[in-house]
């Protein structure tokens, strides 16, 4: 999914992915007493998260409670009935699942918001045994109740604070969005360079791909880029692989947002596996924004397979009504993954993360010996 939000063609390997040696295998063979998978297991497996927004994992209490500061109307009045309110199942599309952010975003326009906000999400991915989080959010939709300064700096204190009561490190990516202006997108990653050494790691685009292409923020990602900024990019979500081959090709993205939609051109899938540049799948949201129609049919598996780099992360959680266990939980249920290739998919994300190499290498010993103690 994307926020509700926003030439030549270079070589792609001008902006080289995260450092990989290929598909990361089981720790070890694993006996047949040490195969059964249960709900209990995949919530105490030391996990990663690289994709997750910012404004679609507020706690609806939180949100009734600033919607009342604020003086903000809201569609329901108790916090079940808030979470029906935003929960999205059958969206038509990208662009219809995308309008629910607006509910969030009303609540949203506060310093004292998106700390709090910020501070919460950090405590919940904790709760969950999310032990690395990098979430990302459009600080333009914050504007002009806050200004950009602001609209970066509360939720990255938000993140330090529940970092620092729950152990669990967080990280900023700032996106631009496909709807709006290239001189938006294009401030708002000179706003991620500033922030590079206080807790932002990457520059993104995000929002509605069809009719938006990302060619047209590229000087956005050249300048994320020629200042040493780490980029990811929304793609193969709610467009086809062109979108992905745009991203790669003239927007220099490191990670690829979803890449659903790949397998639709096998030249780029051949591509993104020989690169090993890694996939962001997000299962539940591609459910729901109809991107896939089945779970069973959605092509993660077909790409780990093929020897990709696949993470898989949550998205949205308030919209999409799930946890990051929960995906991990759906992955083994619907797509027959084991337990190896959920504790691959695992270090996959830590050997992904935009962090630096020795922070990096250290996170993947310390899940590495973690998952080795689950078993």
């Amino acid at each position: 999914m994307a926020s509700a939000h926003h030439s030549a063609r270079r070589d792609p390997l001008a902006c080289e992915p995260p450092e990989h040696q290929g598909p990361l295998r089981p720790l070890r063979p694993l006996r047949p007493d040490h195969v059964t998978i249960t709900k209990d297991l995949v919530h105490r497996l030391p996990k990663v998260e690289l994709h997750v927004h910012l404004d679609g994992c507020l706690r609806p209490q939180t949100m009734l409670d600033l919607a009342r500061e604020q003086g903000v109307r809201l569609p329901a009045a108790d916090p079940a009935g808030l979470a029906r309110a935003v929960y999205v199942r059958h969206a038509r599309s990208l662009e219809e699942y995308l309008e629910r952010y607006t509910i969030t975003l009303s609540v949203m326009q506060t310093p004292q918001a998106l700390e709090r906000i910020a501070y919460e999400f950090v405590l919940d991915s904790a709760a969950e045994n999310v032990r690395y989080v990098e979430v990302r959010y459009c600080p333009a939709l914050h504007t002009p109740a806050l200004t950009l300064t602001q609209a970066v700096e509360a939720p990255l204190a938000g993140l330090k604070r529940g970092e620092r009561e729950s152990g669990t490190m967080a990280r900023l990516i700032v996106c631009g969005l496909r709807t709006l202006s290239p001189k938006v997108s294009l401030d708002l990653a000179r706003l991620a360079v500033d922030y590079a050494g206080d807790g932002v790691v990457a520059f993104d685009l995000a929002g509605a791909e069809r009719g938006h292409p990302a060619r047209d923020h590229a000087a956005a990602f050249e300048h994320a880029r020629a200042h040493g900024l780490a980029c990811t990019c929304h793609a193969g979500e709610g467009d086809g692989p062109d979108s992905i081959r745009q991203a790669l090709d003239q927007c220099g993205a490191q990670r690829i947002g979803h890449g659903t939609r790949l397998w639709e051109d096998p030249a780029l899938e051949e591509l993104v596996r020989e690169r090993q540049i890694p996939l962001e799948a997000c299962l539940t949201s591609n459910l729901h924004t109809g991107t896939v129609r089945q779970a069973a049919q959605h092509p993660l598996k077909r790409y780990l397979d093929l020897g990709c780099v696949l993470t898989l992360n949550t998205d949205s959680r308030l919209m999409d009504g799930i946890t990051l266990s929960d995906e991990y939980w759906l992955a083994h249920r619907a797509l027959g993954l084991d337990r190896g290739e959920l504790e691959g998919l695992v270090l996959n994300a830590a050997r992904s993360a935009f962090l630096p190499e020795a922070e990096k290498r250290r996170l993947v010993e310390r899940l590495t010996q973690e998952l080795k103690e689950t078993r």
